[in-house]
């Protein structure tokens, strides 16, 4: 990353602040270039989502070199969800950049912080909610591959599909990923899905989680860190149906 680029990307963190800024740094035809791109999340002072108009963008420049985001208030070090984000992204190095406060009150770049995929898997247990990166079919996805070794497929879900008034993202993609539709009524076995409904507008199963046997589920709830629960009260009742994986 040379000094022009390092510039154009602090001065869109700074333009941005408090938003995390999003963009890619570009081996164009003129040499490295920093393209500012748009970040669609619906809290951008917390998330970063970049549209598929703008990965063309940077794809049409040239060869994509690094994706780039800022931590307003915030090390430079990238969080487990950035660390998914970046094994999933295909891109071979990601760069944050973190500002903040100064000493004289003005706000100022921090740190700079270059990464790349490891083949990092977030740990099942105190994930940072992150709608499509960290959610709870994420978590369903981790435990199959960390547990059984199984890698099942991923499908795009926007944020709020559950109430858009048409979407039904479980049911439509469960067969393809391997499961079967045990119905309400089964009997649980370790490493059955658990389909529930919680203030789905859709009427439809919107949350799922992982039965670990003994009357413990593993869950990832909407805005909280995942973890284990009790299988009980409130969840039996959202239940919906259970799905159990036949490969």
């Amino acid at each position: 990353m040379n000094e022009t680029t390092k510039n154009a990307i602090a001065a869109h963190a700074l333009a941005e602040y408090p938003r995390e800024c999003v963009g890619f740094i570009v081996d164009a035809v003129n040499g490295e270039t920093y393209l500012p791109c748009t970040n669609r999340a619906t809290k951008p002072e917390e998330d970063l989502t970049v549209s598929g108009h703008d990965y063309a963008r940077a794809e049409d420049l040239g060869r994509i070199v690094a994706f780039v985001h800022s931590h307003p208030g915030m090390p430079a070090r990238p969080s487990g969800a950035d660390r998914s984000m970046c094994e999933r992204s295909g891109i071979g190095a990601w760069v944050i950049v973190s500002l903040g406060v100064q000493e004289d009150g003005l706000i100022g770049i921090d740190d700079w912080c270059e990464f790349g995929p490891t083949g990092y898997v977030a740990p099942l247990i105190g994930r940072q909610f992150v709608h499509g990166v960290h959610d709870c079919y994420d978590l369903i996805k981790s435990y199959y591959l960390l547990e059984r070794g199984v890698e099942l497929p991923d499908f795009e879900r926007p944020d709020g599909w559950w109430d858009d008034g048409k979407s039904n993202l479980y049911l439509d993609n469960f067969a393809a990923a391997g499961f079967v539709d045990m119905g309400q009524e089964a009997e649980l076995q370790r490493g059955d899905v658990l389909l529930m409904q919680i203030r789905s507008k859709n009427g439809v199963p919107n949350h799922a989680g992982i039965y670990l046997g003994d009357g413990v589920l593993l869950h990832h709830m909407y805005g909280r860190l995942s973890g284990r629960t009790v299988w009980g009260g409130m969840w039996v009742h959202s239940l919906r149906t259970v799905l159990r994986y036949k490969g």
